[in-house]
């Protein structure tokens, strides 16, 4: 991009937030550069589908190009991020170049959060990738075809246990769905092996599943996942995980694989502008979403720690993100236009929900509280109107569709090293 003279806004991350950002500065009186690692913006709620098999990664999955080819003022650069230089006004990419900035927008999410038990990483499968849910697909479905092939009846109950750690949505959806695919789409698919025996452990160190929701959904989740055979194993925290397999409370768990779907921290921002963050790693943030000590920029989605005075900051939602980065986007569009900035950002809580299995589901939308059939087609229609493109919602529909009726996966394909562990740098 050749200089203009116009504002340089730079955007560090292509999920939710940034996306919405470059696409709130559409037309603006500014270059725009949008950054990220990969090329491509990923609707990361469905991720786990590519990890069991119901999705491929084109299904959730566009080209940051081809989302912003309509806007000749953005710029988008496949390149990671390492650092901010604030002084100078300028970030820091892995190449040694560094990029100008008149403002900043941080938008990198976050990563797994292992509490300080980094020496279990190796050993437990993250999500939050495409690379991670291929692993993970590559080794649940190696699992079973290693079984098959096992005369060792220990051996082949090791292999098809499946260890997931932590009972949030992540953890029930996964759970839910992994116990379906053994249950129902690869049930007839063996000759010595009945896949319907693989067993699914669910292991939350709280009191109950999905804490964030009311106690009553709660519990309905519990006994939706043990209705699909999953095990639920509540207020046992993970004590080890090694090459073998888990220790919960005083339990051993042998297993095949095991899923870390527990804490998150926000992606090290804080840490490059040599600011204040939350216990998270989050970045504390102003009303406008602007960073204490450089109004020139701002943090949102994950990396942010917003609060609006109820004393407990806003979630990691994709509408979070979504709302912040289009505020964030309006607002710098009309300061360098010299019209009136909006008011502080607002988030609007459309409500949350979470699957557990086919046609089941919990869901809080507009205080209204639903389960079952309904929670589920609810949060089928609201994720198919989150996609970011009229592709990716039909290729979706029509996944769902033929997997309700038959119970089939199409994505079931094993390719590269299955035993190669997921990182989550």
């Amino acid at each position: 991009m050749m200089p203009t003279g116009k504002p340089k806004i730079v955007i560090v991350g292509s999920g939710f937030g940034g996306l919405a950002a470059a696409k709130a500065l559409h037309g603006s009186a500014a270059d725009v550069t949008l950054i990220d690692r990969t090329n491509h913006h990923l609707f990361q709620p469905l991720l786990y589908q590519v990890a069991t098999a119901a999705l491929s990664p084109a299904d959730i999955a566009t080209a940051n190009r081809v989302l912003l080819r309509g806007s000749p003022n953005v710029r988008v650069l496949m390149a990671e991020a390492t650092g901010v230089d604030a002084s100078a006004r300028e970030v820091l990419l892995a190449d040694g170049r560094r990029l100008a900035y008149d403002y900043l927008i941080l938008a990198t999410g976050a990563a797994y959060s292992f509490f300080g038990n980094d020496a279990w990483r190796p050993h437990a499968r993250v999500l939050k990738s495409l690379d991670d849910a291929l692993a993970i697909r590559a080794a649940l479905l190696d699992a079973f075809e290693r079984a098959e092939q096992s005369n060792d009846p220990a051996e082949v109950r090791k292999l098809l246990t499946f260890a997931i750690v932590g009972g949030g949505p992540t953890g029930v959806e996964m759970a839910g769905t992994i116990a379906e695919l053994a249950r129902t789409t690869l049930a007839r698919d063996f000759t010595y092996i009945d896949p319907r025996q693989a067993r699914v452990v669910l292991c939350e160190a709280g009191g109950r599943l999905l804490a964030a929701f009311d106690p009553a959904l709660s519990a309905y989740a519990d006994e939706a996942l043990e209705a699909l055979g999953v095990e639920v194993r509540l207020g046992k925290a993970v004590q080890e995980i090694d090459a073998n397999g888990l220790t919960v409370g005083d339990d051993r768990i042998d297993a095949g694989a095991v899923l870390w779907c527990a804490g998150t921290q926000a992606r090290p921002a804080a840490r490059w502008l040599g600011v204040e963050a939350a216990r998270n790693g989050a970045v504390k943030v102003r009303p406008d979403c602007s960073v204490p000590g450089h109004p020139e920029v701002f943090a949102i989605g994950d990396v942010a720690s917003y609060d609006s005075g109820s004393g407990h900051p806003l979630p990691g939602l994709a509408p979070v993100a979504k709302q912040q980065g289009a505020y964030v986007g309006r607002l710098l569009a009309a300061r360098i236009a010299g019209r009136a900035e909006p008011s502080a950002f607002r988030y609007r809580d459309y409500g949350t929900m979470a699957v557990i299995g086919r046609s089941r589901a919990v869901a809080v939308l507009a205080g209204l509280k639903l389960k079952g059939f309904l929670a589920w087609l609810a949060w089928s229609l609201v994720h198919l109107m989150l996609m970011v493109d009229f592709r990716s919602r039909l290729s979706v529909y029509i996944n769902w569709s033929w997997a309700w009726f038959t119970y089939g996966r199409g994505a079931r394909l094993l390719m590269g090293e299955p035993g190669r562990a997921a990182s989550d740098p």
